[in-house]
Protein backbone atom coordinates (compact mmCIF):
# COMPACT_ATOMS: atom_id res chain seq x y z
CA UNK A 1 0.00 0.00 0.00
CA UNK A 2 1.95 3.01 -1.26
CA UNK A 3 1.82 6.40 0.36
CA UNK A 4 3.38 6.12 3.82
CA UNK A 5 5.87 8.92 4.30
CA UNK A 6 8.58 8.81 6.91
CA UNK A 7 7.99 10.97 9.96
CA UNK A 8 11.08 13.23 9.98
CA UNK A 9 11.16 12.92 13.76
CA UNK A 10 10.69 9.15 13.88
CA UNK A 11 13.32 6.41 13.86
CA UNK A 12 16.72 7.80 12.79
CA UNK A 13 19.54 5.80 11.28
CA UNK A 14 21.98 7.30 13.78
CA UNK A 15 21.96 8.61 17.35
CA UNK A 16 20.14 11.93 17.74
CA UNK A 17 19.39 14.21 20.68
CA UNK A 18 15.92 15.75 20.78
CA UNK A 19 13.86 17.67 23.28
CA UNK A 20 10.54 16.24 24.40
CA UNK A 21 8.92 19.17 22.60
CA UNK A 22 10.48 17.93 19.36
CA UNK A 23 9.17 14.43 20.02
CA UNK A 24 5.70 15.99 20.22
CA UNK A 25 6.15 18.53 17.42
CA UNK A 26 2.79 17.64 15.82
CA UNK A 27 0.81 17.70 19.06
CA UNK A 28 0.74 16.37 22.60
CA UNK A 29 -0.81 13.14 21.32
CA UNK A 30 2.65 12.06 20.14
CA UNK A 31 3.66 11.55 23.78
CA UNK A 32 0.35 11.48 25.68
CA UNK A 33 -1.18 8.50 23.88
CA UNK A 34 0.08 4.99 24.55
CA UNK A 35 2.47 3.96 21.80
CA UNK A 36 5.66 2.07 21.09
CA UNK A 37 8.60 3.09 18.94
CA UNK A 38 11.03 1.29 16.67
CA UNK A 39 14.03 2.83 18.45
CA UNK A 40 15.39 3.11 21.99
CA UNK A 41 14.96 6.24 24.13
CA UNK A 42 16.98 7.50 27.08
CA UNK A 43 14.96 10.38 28.53
CA UNK A 44 16.47 12.86 31.03
CA UNK A 45 13.96 15.09 32.82
CA UNK A 46 15.57 18.24 34.23
CA UNK A 47 12.50 20.31 35.06
CA UNK A 48 8.88 19.67 35.95
CA UNK A 49 6.65 16.84 37.08
CA UNK A 50 4.29 14.48 35.36
CA UNK A 51 3.27 10.89 34.79
CA UNK A 52 4.82 8.15 32.73
CA UNK A 53 3.04 4.96 31.71
CA UNK A 54 6.00 2.71 31.00
CA UNK A 55 5.67 -0.94 30.02
CA UNK A 56 2.25 -1.28 31.64
CA UNK A 57 2.92 0.55 34.91
CA UNK A 58 2.08 4.17 35.74
CA UNK A 59 4.81 6.09 37.55
CA UNK A 60 5.11 9.55 39.00
CA UNK A 61 7.91 11.45 37.33
CA UNK A 62 9.87 14.52 38.33
CA UNK A 63 13.07 16.50 38.02
CA UNK A 64 16.26 14.43 37.67
CA UNK A 65 14.39 11.33 36.54
CA UNK A 66 15.66 9.00 33.83
CA UNK A 67 13.51 6.75 31.66
CA UNK A 68 15.07 4.03 29.55
CA UNK A 69 12.56 2.86 26.95
CA UNK A 70 13.73 -0.06 24.78
CA UNK A 71 12.45 -0.32 21.22
CA UNK A 72 8.98 -1.85 21.11
CA UNK A 73 8.15 -0.91 24.72
CA UNK A 74 4.86 0.89 25.35
CA UNK A 75 5.09 4.45 26.62
CA UNK A 76 2.81 7.38 27.39
CA UNK A 77 4.32 10.52 28.87
CA UNK A 78 2.64 13.58 30.34
CA UNK A 79 4.93 16.39 31.48
CA UNK A 80 3.48 19.74 32.56
CA UNK A 81 4.10 22.85 30.46
CA UNK A 82 6.92 24.19 32.69
CA UNK A 83 8.66 20.85 32.34
CA UNK A 84 11.70 20.16 30.21
CA UNK A 85 13.35 16.97 29.13
CA UNK A 86 15.67 15.63 26.48
CA UNK A 87 15.71 12.27 24.77
CA UNK A 88 18.54 10.34 23.21
CA UNK A 89 17.03 8.54 20.22
CA UNK A 90 19.03 5.40 19.47
CA UNK A 91 18.47 3.10 16.46
CA UNK A 92 17.29 -0.39 17.33
CA UNK A 93 20.18 -1.88 15.36
CA UNK A 94 22.79 -0.14 17.52
CA UNK A 95 25.82 -2.07 18.73
CA UNK A 96 25.88 -0.01 21.93
CA UNK A 97 25.43 -1.95 25.15
CA UNK A 98 22.05 -1.05 26.65
CA UNK A 99 19.87 -2.53 29.43
CA UNK A 100 17.56 -5.32 28.37
CA UNK A 101 14.36 -3.89 29.83
CA UNK A 102 12.63 -0.62 30.64
CA UNK A 103 13.72 1.36 33.70
CA UNK A 104 12.66 4.46 35.60
CA UNK A 105 15.33 5.94 37.86
CA UNK A 106 15.06 8.82 40.33
CA UNK A 107 18.57 10.27 40.55
CA UNK A 108 19.07 11.83 43.98
CA UNK A 109 22.87 11.95 44.05
CA UNK A 110 24.05 15.43 43.00
CA UNK A 111 27.28 14.10 41.47
CA UNK A 112 25.37 11.59 39.34
CA UNK A 113 22.97 14.35 38.23
CA UNK A 114 25.87 16.55 37.19
CA UNK A 115 27.57 13.71 35.32
CA UNK A 116 24.52 12.96 33.19
CA UNK A 117 23.78 16.63 32.57
CA UNK A 118 27.36 17.10 31.36
CA UNK A 119 27.03 14.15 28.99
CA UNK A 120 23.81 15.53 27.50
CA UNK A 121 25.42 18.95 27.14
CA UNK A 122 28.34 17.36 25.27
CA UNK A 123 25.88 15.59 22.97
CA UNK A 124 24.09 18.89 22.33
CA UNK A 125 27.35 20.63 21.44
CA UNK A 126 28.36 17.88 19.03
CA UNK A 127 24.97 17.89 17.32
CA UNK A 128 24.80 21.68 17.12
CA UNK A 129 28.33 22.16 15.79
CA UNK A 130 27.95 19.32 13.26
CA UNK A 131 31.70 18.87 12.80
CA UNK A 132 33.26 16.06 10.76
CA UNK A 133 32.76 12.58 12.25
CA UNK A 134 29.55 13.75 13.93
CA UNK A 135 27.90 10.32 13.96
CA UNK A 136 30.98 8.71 15.47
CA UNK A 137 31.22 11.40 18.16
CA UNK A 138 27.50 11.10 19.01
CA UNK A 139 27.80 7.35 19.33
CA UNK A 140 30.86 7.68 21.55
CA UNK A 141 29.08 10.11 23.86
CA UNK A 142 26.03 7.84 23.93
CA UNK A 143 28.27 4.94 24.93
CA UNK A 144 29.30 7.02 27.96
CA UNK A 145 25.63 7.66 28.76
CA UNK A 146 25.06 3.91 28.59
CA UNK A 147 27.95 3.31 30.99
CA UNK A 148 26.48 5.92 33.36
CA UNK A 149 23.07 4.26 33.15
CA UNK A 150 24.35 0.75 33.76
CA UNK A 151 26.43 1.97 36.72
CA UNK A 152 23.30 3.46 38.24
CA UNK A 153 21.36 0.24 37.68
CA UNK A 154 24.06 -1.65 39.60
CA UNK A 155 23.32 0.38 42.74
CA UNK A 156 21.09 -1.14 45.41
CA UNK A 157 18.90 1.96 45.45
CA UNK A 158 17.86 1.28 41.85
CA UNK A 159 17.07 -2.42 42.25
CA UNK A 160 13.56 -2.83 40.79
CA UNK A 161 10.86 -3.74 43.28
CA UNK A 162 8.89 -6.94 42.58
CA UNK A 163 5.76 -6.20 40.58
CA UNK A 164 2.33 -6.85 42.01
CA UNK A 165 0.05 -9.28 40.20
CA UNK A 166 -1.97 -6.41 38.69
CA UNK A 167 1.22 -4.79 37.37
CA UNK A 168 2.37 -8.03 35.77
CA UNK A 169 -0.97 -8.55 34.05
CA UNK A 170 -1.11 -4.94 32.90
CA UNK A 171 2.42 -5.23 31.52
CA UNK A 172 1.49 -8.39 29.64
CA UNK A 173 -1.56 -6.62 28.22
CA UNK A 174 0.45 -3.62 27.04
CA UNK A 175 2.98 -5.88 25.36
CA UNK A 176 0.20 -7.78 23.61
CA UNK A 177 -1.40 -4.51 22.51
CA UNK A 178 1.89 -3.42 20.94
CA UNK A 179 1.93 -6.60 18.88
CA UNK A 180 -1.75 -7.04 18.02
CA UNK A 181 -3.60 -3.70 18.17
CA UNK A 182 -4.12 -3.73 14.40
CA UNK A 183 -5.96 -7.07 14.51
CA UNK A 184 -9.36 -5.62 15.40
CA UNK A 185 -9.72 -8.37 18.03
CA UNK A 186 -12.28 -7.73 20.80
CA UNK A 187 -11.24 -7.34 24.41
CA UNK A 188 -12.49 -10.83 25.21
CA UNK A 189 -9.80 -12.26 22.89
CA UNK A 190 -7.05 -10.35 24.70
CA UNK A 191 -8.33 -11.56 28.07
CA UNK A 192 -8.57 -15.14 26.85
CA UNK A 193 -5.01 -15.05 25.52
CA UNK A 194 -3.83 -13.84 28.93
CA UNK A 195 -5.84 -16.50 30.78
CA UNK A 196 -8.17 -14.13 32.67
CA UNK A 197 -11.68 -12.75 32.37
CA UNK A 198 -12.28 -9.37 30.70
CA UNK A 199 -13.45 -7.98 34.05
CA UNK A 200 -10.28 -9.08 35.84
CA UNK A 201 -8.12 -7.71 33.04
CA UNK A 202 -9.88 -4.35 33.18
CA UNK A 203 -9.46 -4.11 36.96
CA UNK A 204 -5.76 -4.98 36.80
CA UNK A 205 -5.02 -2.44 34.07
CA UNK A 206 -6.99 0.24 35.91
CA UNK A 207 -5.05 -0.40 39.12
CA UNK A 208 -1.68 -0.36 37.35
CA UNK A 209 -2.15 2.41 34.80
CA UNK A 210 -5.23 4.42 35.76
CA UNK A 211 -6.80 3.30 32.47
CA UNK A 212 -8.96 0.30 31.61
CA UNK A 213 -7.72 -2.34 29.21
CA UNK A 214 -10.09 -0.94 26.58
CA UNK A 215 -8.69 2.56 27.14
CA UNK A 216 -5.15 1.32 26.56
CA UNK A 217 -6.13 -0.40 23.31
CA UNK A 218 -8.02 2.70 22.18
CA UNK A 219 -5.03 4.94 22.93
CA UNK A 220 -2.66 2.77 20.91
CA UNK A 221 -5.08 2.68 17.98
CA UNK A 222 -5.60 6.45 18.15
CA UNK A 223 -1.87 7.08 18.13
CA UNK A 224 -1.37 4.95 15.04
CA UNK A 225 -4.34 6.52 13.28
CA UNK A 226 -3.16 10.05 14.00
CA UNK A 227 0.38 9.17 12.98
CA UNK A 228 -0.78 7.80 9.63
CA UNK A 229 -3.12 10.70 9.01
CA UNK A 230 -0.34 13.16 9.82
CA UNK A 231 2.59 11.57 8.05
CA UNK A 232 1.05 9.74 5.10
CA UNK A 233 -1.17 10.13 2.08
CA UNK A 234 -2.71 6.69 2.53
CA UNK A 235 -6.45 6.71 1.84
CA UNK A 236 -8.69 6.81 4.91
CA UNK A 237 -10.40 3.54 3.95
CA UNK A 238 -7.00 1.85 3.69
CA UNK A 239 -5.94 3.15 7.10
CA UNK A 240 -9.24 1.86 8.51
CA UNK A 241 -8.58 -1.59 7.04
CA UNK A 242 -4.97 -1.58 8.25
CA UNK A 243 -6.11 -0.83 11.81
CA UNK A 244 -8.72 -3.59 11.83
CA UNK A 245 -11.88 -1.52 11.39
CA UNK A 246 -14.78 -3.10 9.53
CA UNK A 247 -15.40 -0.01 7.44
CA UNK A 248 -14.18 3.52 6.80
CA UNK A 249 -17.44 4.82 8.25
CA UNK A 250 -16.81 3.01 11.54
CA UNK A 251 -13.26 4.37 11.61
CA UNK A 252 -14.55 7.91 11.01
CA UNK A 253 -17.06 7.61 13.87
CA UNK A 254 -14.27 6.28 16.12
CA UNK A 255 -12.02 9.24 15.33
CA UNK A 256 -14.80 11.81 15.72
CA UNK A 257 -15.80 10.33 19.07
CA UNK A 258 -12.28 10.43 20.49
CA UNK A 259 -10.85 13.57 18.86
CA UNK A 260 -13.97 15.56 17.82
CA UNK A 261 -12.49 15.68 14.32
CA UNK A 262 -12.98 13.55 11.25
CA UNK A 263 -9.96 11.85 9.65
CA UNK A 264 -10.08 14.41 6.85
CA UNK A 265 -9.96 17.30 9.34
CA UNK A 266 -7.06 15.70 11.21
CA UNK A 267 -5.21 15.18 7.95
CA UNK A 268 -5.17 18.93 7.34
CA UNK A 269 -2.83 19.22 10.30
CA UNK A 270 -0.10 17.12 8.65
CA UNK A 271 3.33 18.65 7.85
CA UNK A 272 3.74 20.77 4.77
CA UNK A 273 4.41 18.92 1.53
CA UNK A 274 8.03 17.84 1.32
CA UNK A 275 8.60 17.84 5.10
CA UNK A 276 8.39 14.09 5.35
CA UNK A 277 10.68 12.36 2.82
CA UNK A 278 11.00 8.78 1.59
CA UNK A 279 7.77 7.11 0.58
CA UNK A 280 7.18 3.56 1.78
CA UNK A 281 4.39 1.06 2.33
CA UNK A 282 2.05 0.04 5.12
CA UNK A 283 2.78 -3.45 6.38
CA UNK A 284 0.48 -5.33 8.71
Amino acid sequence: MAGLSKDPFAAPDRVELRTLAQLAQRGDWQLDLLHDRSHHLIIWITRGQGLALLDGVRRGMGTHNVLFVPAGTTLALELGRPGFGQALVIPDATELRLPGQAHHLRIRDVTAQSELTALFEALHREQTNARPLLSEAMEAQTALVSVWLRRQLALDEHTPKPLKAANRLSRAMCRRIAQEFRSGAPMADYASALGVTPTHLTRACKASTGKTAADLLTDRTLYEARHLLTFSDVQVQDIARYLGFGSAAYFTRFMQHHTRHSPTELRKLKPAKGAAPSAGTLRA
